[in-house]
Formats: structure tokens, sequence, C-alpha cells
């Protein structure tokens, strides 16, 4: 398989999100929104349950999502930003809505026919790469597009280089570069704008 790219125009992440909406697709619209808002590995999301990321209690949203993360075994703690809860409380309310029954132990992203078992990561792929084939957006787009297209943003907002490499768990700058698709065309562009 090859390397995948981040999404890099924010006019075709509002395309994927309206693309999924628009088809009724409100788990596929949360796990892309997860994904992009939380820079975690798919097999890491696809292994979350509502009690990690909802207080039943006070049926409330947490404020961080708090796990130990599958490759690394580091734990992490993200907070559960705007677009991630707005993303959730519309699959709550799909939930609620077509009369589904959850729980704290019920896998946030199922499978359409077993509520029981997290959707594969191989689902996750096609439900990604296809949406982005349908929208003809450039480059190699699945999973881990999502976790690198977090911190393409992250990085073109001016998020420090060593932050991201925390947050990625990565061992050097250049891997993260690397990683989230920082080209010579990007490169350039600072120098143009670095006139002196």
């Amino acid at each position: 398989m090859s390397t995948m790219s981040p999404i890099k125009d924010k006019k075709e992440l509002e395309a994927m999100k309206k693309y999924f909406l628009g088809k009724n697709e409100i788990r596929n619209y949360a796990l892309f929104c997860v994904g992009i808002n939380t820079a975690l590995r798919i097999g890491d999301i696809l292994r979350l349950r509502w009690k990690d990321v909802y207080d039943f209690g006070s049926r409330s949203f947490k404020k961080h999502l708090q796990l130990k993360e599958q490759k690394t075994k580091k734990r992490a703690e993200i907070l559960l930003n705007k677009g991630v809860i707005n993303a959730l409380k519309k699959l709550l309310a799909y939930f609620n809505k077509n009369h589904i029954t959850i729980d704290e132990n019920t896998y946030i992203f199922t499978g359409r026919k077993n509520m029981e078992k997290p959707l594969s990561r191989s689902q996750a792929y096609r439900i990604i790469s296809s949406a982005a084939k349908a929208l003809k957006i450039t480059g190699n787009i699945g999973c881990h597009s999502l976790r690198k297209t977090f911190g393409y943003f992250a990085a073109r907002s001016g998020i420090s280089s060593v932050l991201l490499m925390h947050i990625y768990n990565h061992s050097s700058f250049p891997i993260t570069m690397r990683y989230l698709g920082i080209e010579q065309d990007e490169r350039d562009e600072v120098f143009m704008r670095i006139a002196l």
C-alpha cells in the first residue's frame, strides 16, 4: 500500500462532510470528523466506546478523551473539540431518531449489521477512499489521511513542529515534515513571502 496523503484543501474537507451528510451516512460523517480533529490512528478510533467520550450519568460529553494508544502503548489525553462533539451529537441524535439503543460499552463506530463489533479497518478505508474518489479529491486518500490532515492544518496554522512531533510521537522533525506532506511548493512559498 502506498503512502496516504493529507487532504490539504478546506473546501475538500467540507465537501467530504457534506457528502456523508447528504447520503444520511451519519456514522461515516462522525468517523471522518473524529479522524480529522483528533490525530488518532484509525485503529484507536475504531476501538472507542461511548464511555470514552460521553458521561451517561450527566448526559454530557467529556472534555477529554483518555486512552492508551494501540501502536505506541503510550497514554494520550485529547481535548474533544467542537468538531468532534458536534459530529458525535449528530450520531447520538441519529441513534435516538432511529430507536437504536446504545450504552456506555457500545462501540461508537459499529458495523450496520452488528452493533456488538466495531467497524473493521478495511470497511473504514473503503468509506473514506470511496468518498474521496466520488468527490475527485486528488492524492492517495484513506484512513491515515485523516490523521495527516489534522497535522497538515496544524502546521499550516503555525503550531510548533516540536508540539506536532509530540502529538505524533515522532523521533525527529524531518519525519514529522515528511509525514505531513510538506512539499517543495510549500517550502518555496515561505521563501517567496520572506523577500527581505
